[in-house]
């Protein structure tokens, strides 16, 4: 960034000098408010935006840590060691615990 030569504090306490056909001191006054104000907007906005970079580093950080190690926080993908035998017991399981005795009798039926 470049450097800047001028705070809020020396806009403020700028004077001007003034002759017969010179600006008029209340306009000139009004008119560096205003640049002051901009000028503290901008300095908020700087300082936002760079918190906000600062957190999006260490966030890229931490992520490329993660992917280095190979275990990423979230799982996109199922656990791919569960066979289909494991699913169908569990399935059975479950079918057994909701239906009870009523499972039971249509195995006896047939």
């Amino acid at each position: 960034m470049a450097n800047r030569s001028l705070t809020t504090k020396d806009i403020l306490q700028k004077e001007f000098k003034t002759n017969m056909r010179g600006y008029s001191p209340t306009e000139v006054d009004e008119y560096l408010d205003e640049v002051i104000r901009d000028y503290e907007s901008y300095n908020k906005e700087i300082t936002q935006l760079k918190a906000e970079n600062d957190r999006l580093l260490s966030k890229i950080d931490e992520l490329t840590k993660q992917a280095s190690i190979g275990k990423p926080s979230y799982s996109s993908q199922p656990n791919n060691t569960v066979t289909n035998f494991d699913i169908l017991k569990r399935l059975s399981n479950l079918e057994r615990h909701v239906f009870g005795s009523k499972l039971d009798e249509t195995e006896d039926e047939l």
